[in-house]
């Protein structure tokens, strides 16, 4: 029987995927182990693509399992598959060791699996408690027994120890508190195994603090949780076990504590990164964008900041401190009080986004999926979506032109996707924000600000993205990234812009930002 191998079979020296494989990706012991959930075989594709090939692995009962992988890896499909959204074409799940075929979601459900998905999808209008029993309402003498709900609502935050009043409207809650709701709803319907997908994309250094104490309460209650993250340091900070997927394949299941982060990556990638921030410095030219005292009650305070043809220029800040507030009345998305703006040191003042777009402004925004592209148009239609002038004839689209534009930014960019007529909802994460990226670059504006540009996309991909931004601003192009990753604005950045409540608390070179600094200015 082959045992389990530890930190002292292999060094980073003589690390290779291949090590990996000889020793046994799928571990051989599962006799002595207590596996919940077995996945044997699991195969799955789309037209022209395929999604999962032959995957199998085992998870523990009562533990965090990690699953990592680049976009298109093949998580997101495998979710499905295990919550009953897809039917896969071969392969098994065994659940306890009883062999699942589920047809629909409330199959899974049924069974104990639950998904904490990325997207929050509540009822917003309801209350807490009413949302933590949708589809499992407490009922007597065929009417809902409302007291009896929110007491069981009130059990269960009580158990958890979280501060969330069960009779609030979830529209009123923060974006962290809305994913404990989600929690706590997947926790009442008797949950054994609970799939959790990036639950902390968009939350605050605090809000990850209290997320991580909730999933270690439920470990120790005897829940499994299947962990899917970007984050590698969550990965390692929670999880037992890590199970890696490449291009729909099974690479390795392995204990996270024998991993290091390189050879992590190394095995999501099936190759060396090499600088995780591959900065290029040009030369930094005159102001082409000055701000002066813009206000806007409630939300922005008297800021003013300048930003440098060719520069990089980075705005950081806690989530609320007001970042996409700010680009958005820079745009004229959103309007503003008081204040001046400056472009080419003429005195500008945005009535639409249209009218910016004209003037050599392009925005990426923090949800692409909902703003940055037309998740059930082609890859061709959404790289022209800006540029319509630039394929209209006499009031027609010309096809002909649109394909050229497509097919020179996808090879430009290396966006994987079978064919510019693929739909862009079908492409990963991270192919969907080089599409975007795409639509700007032929629009060839002057001034790109990017929100949240690696938000949601693995290692691989955030390595391609800022490769991408040093070939644009040695094209001449500036540069404004809003994140709230510390190390990508200190990574990427020749000058940082720090927000707090809506108001610029300081400034700081690229030479003296470190995570202290901007840390202390961000509260």
């Amino acid at each position: 029987m082959e045992k389990d191998f530890t930190e002292k079979d292999f060094t980073e020296k003589d690390f290779t995927e291949k090590d990996f494989i000889k020793k046994g990706s799928i571990e051989k012991d599962s006799i002595e182990k207590d596996y919940i959930l077995k996945i044997e075989g699991i195969s799955k594709s789309f037209p022209g693509v395929k999604a999962l090939d032959q995957v199998s692995f085992g998870v523990e009962r009562g533990t965090i399992h990690a699953l990592v992988g680049e976009n298109g890896a093949g998580k997101s499909t495998l979710i499905k598959v295990l919550s009953g959204i897809y039917h896969a074409e071969s392969g098994e799940i065994l659940l306890d060791g009883k062999r699942c075929n589920f047809t629909q979601p409330s199959d899974a459900r049924a069974a104990g699996i639950s998904v904490v998905h990325q997207e929050i999808k509540l009822a917003e209008p309801l209350s807490v408690a009413e949302n933590m029993f949708l589809g499992n309402l407490p009922v007597k003498n065929g009417l809902v027994n409302w007291k009896e709900m929110r007491v069981k609502a009130q059990n269960i935050i009580d158990e958890l120890g979280i501060d969330i009043d069960v009779n609030q409207a979830v529209n009123t809650l923060t974006i962290a508190k809305k994913q404990i709701v989600e929690i706590m709803h997947a926790i009442n319907f008797g949950s054994k195994i609970m799939i959790m997908d990036e639950p902390s994309a968009t939350l605050t250094e605090h809000e990850l603090k209290v997320l991580f104490r909730i999933v270690k309460k439920l470990r120790d209650k005897g829940i499994t949780i299947i962990y899917i993250s970007h984050r590698l340091e969550e990965v390692f900070e929670l999880t037992t076990t890590t199970t890696v997927l490449r291009d729909g394949c099974h690479i390795a299941t392995l204990p996270t504590a024998s991993l290091t982060k390189e050879q992590l990556i190394s095995l999501m990638v099936g190759r060396e990164l090499g600088n995780e921030f591959p900065k290029e410095c040009y030369p930094i030219g005159e102001t082409i964008l000055e701000v002066r005292n813009l206000t806007r009650k409630k939300v922005l305070r008297d800021i003013s900041f300048s930003v440098n043809k060719g520069e990089v220029f980075g705005i950081s800040g806690l989530v609320g401190a007001g970042r996409t507030e700010l680009v958005r009345a820079i745009l004229g998305i959103d309007p503003y009080d008081s204040g001046k703006i400056f472009y080419k040191n003429k005195e500008v003042s945005f009535k639409s986004f249209h009218e910016a777009i004209h003037n050599g402004f392009g925005l990426i925004p923090e949800d692409r999926k909902l703003q940055g592209l037309v998740q059930m148009m082609d890859v061709k239609t959404n790289i022209c979506l800006a540029n319509l002038d630039k394929v209209l004839h006499g009031g027609i689209i010309r096809s002909a032109l649109e394909k050229k534009y497509a097919e020179e930014y996808v090879k430009k960019l290396s966006i994987s996707t079978p064919s510019i007529h693929t739909e862009v909802q079908y492409l990963s994460g991270g192919n969907q924000q080089k599409v975007v990226i795409a639509k700007w670059l032929l629009r060839d504006s002057e001034i790109l600000i990017l929100d949240e540009p690696t938000r949601g996309i693995d290692v691989g991909a955030k390595t391609e993205i800022y490769r991408l931004i040093n070939r644009m601003v040695k094209a001449g192009k500036t540069i404004i990234i809003i994140s709230s990753e510390m190390p990508e604005i200190i990574g990427m950045c020749d000058r940082v812009m720090i927000m707090h409540e809506g108001r610029k608390t300081g400034e700081l070179m690229r030479s003296d930002a470190t995570q202290e600094r901007i840390m202390a200015a961000c509260v």
